[in-house]
């Protein structure tokens, strides 16, 4: 005898039915990607070029082509028809992928930003450490102010000298 399964909807422990929606699922990243290599894809001379190979290949058959094999009369109205679906496409798919682009722009001049904020916290703090260097070195004796102090005392010194040997 098979248990019968019983679901509590009460219960968060229990995991409960799965519900059917008719909205469509999607991967936004995943659609997003592939918009943005069909906006690639069409910026591109090569679309520029298969899309007017399409369209002479479509105007010569449908004009010069056999009457019972033609399928789109002189107004071209399919043709304009399709052009018009793919154009009504590809502008929202162009746009998607300029968003995306701008969110990634903005994300990177964010980063960009505070990595120039951190730079330049650093090179204000060296700027400090560099001026507390230089009054330190100011403060210290250099060789030639030693020398010119040694020498003014070598100078004193023979002069006490010479001072002492005529006072005796």
């Amino acid at each position: 005898m098979a248990q019968k399964r019983i679901v509590n909807q009460n219960r968060l422990d229990i995991p409960g039915p799965v519900r059917r929606s008719l909205k469509p699922s999607y991967d936004s990243e995943r659609f997003g990607e592939i918009s943005e290599k069909f906006a690639r894809f069409i910026g591109t001379a090569r679309f520029l070029l298969y899309m007017t190979v399409f369209v002479l290949s479509w105007l010569l058959w449908n004009y010069l082509g056999p009457e019972n094999l033609t399928f789109d009369g002189y107004p071209f109205i399919f043709l304009t028809l399709i052009l018009s679906l793919q154009a009504s496409y590809a502008a929202p798919l162009i746009l998607l992928a300029q968003n995306r682009q701008a969110d990634r722009d903005r994300v990177q001049y964010q980063e960009d930003r505070a990595r120039d904020e951190r730079t330049q916290a650093d090179a204000e703090y060296l700027t400090r450490e560099i001026a507390a260097l230089r009054a330190q070195i100011q403060q210290i004796a250099t060789r030639d102010f030693v020398r010119g102090e040694m020498k003014d005392l070598l100078e004193e010194i023979a002069d006490k000298i010479k001072s002492d040997e005529k006072s005796k």
